[in-house]
């Protein structure tokens, strides 16, 4: 037996025991940086999540990792995947390993800063709504709660620490998220982009709440 032959079954055997306990499940897989759900499902497959295949530990708060259990035969890192418990992206599907996958909490669009070229009454130009430029747009994602705040420099009284949020989503080929990268969610929240770590696995990101 080779790895390949392995890995099939393998496979097989996640499948076949996904039909048993899991729930369907609908595919999907990005056609173009847009609404990546809005396209037409690739296949229904019955899939299960755990955070340990001995089922005997839940999830925790601030855990958007999760093991998958099903066919990967036909799914690749970065699909989608929507049913019971809610939307997971395949982070990793590394050779004879368990399925690697994120639980999306929130729905997030990736805005580019643009700088107007004019200056305002006191000579100060900077970024308007008009002139950002959409990168991403409608993409499940994971955001959770980081574990720092930013405290605002006149330490008034009334302040309160700034929210950071850490956000993982999958990758789009030709698109570089960097810092100062504005992200908004399903929500109606803005986040900016402090630091962009392009993994194997995705964009791992970490960004500060915006006051708006």
């Amino acid at each position: 037996m080779d790895g390949a032959t392995l890995q099939a079954k393998i496979y097989k055997g996640y499948g076949q025991a996904a039909k048993r306990i899991g729930f369907s499940y609908q595919q999907f897989r990005a056609t173009s940086a847009n609404n990546p759900l809005a396209t037409t499902a690739l296949q229904s497959l019955y899939c299960s999540f755990t955070t340990k295949f001995s089922y005997n530990q839940p999830n925790k708060y601030g855990q958007a990792t999760w093991l998958g259990l099903f066919d990967g035969t036909n799914v690749q890192p970065g699909d989608f995947l929507t049913g019971h418990a809610g939307t997971f992206f395949v982070a990793a599907m590394q050779d004879t390993l368990p399925i690697y996958c994120v639980q999306c909490n929130r729905t997030i669009s990736v805005l580019r800063v643009g700088m107007d070229s004019g200056v305002g009454q006191v000579g100060y130009g900077g970024d308007t709504t008009s002139t950002e430029q959409v990168l991403m747009s409608g993409w499940p994602a994971s955001v959770l709660q980081g574990t720092k705040g930013e405290q605002n420099e006149t330490k008034l009284p009334g302040d309160v620490r700034t929210p950071w949020w850490a956000i993982l989503m999958p990758a789009w080929p030709g698109i570089v998220l960097r810092t100062s990268d504005i992200i908004t969610d399903d929500l109606g929240r803005h986040y900016i982009v402090s630091s962009a770590e392009l993994t194997d696995m995705g964009w791992r990101l970490t960004a500060m709440q915006a006051q708006v």
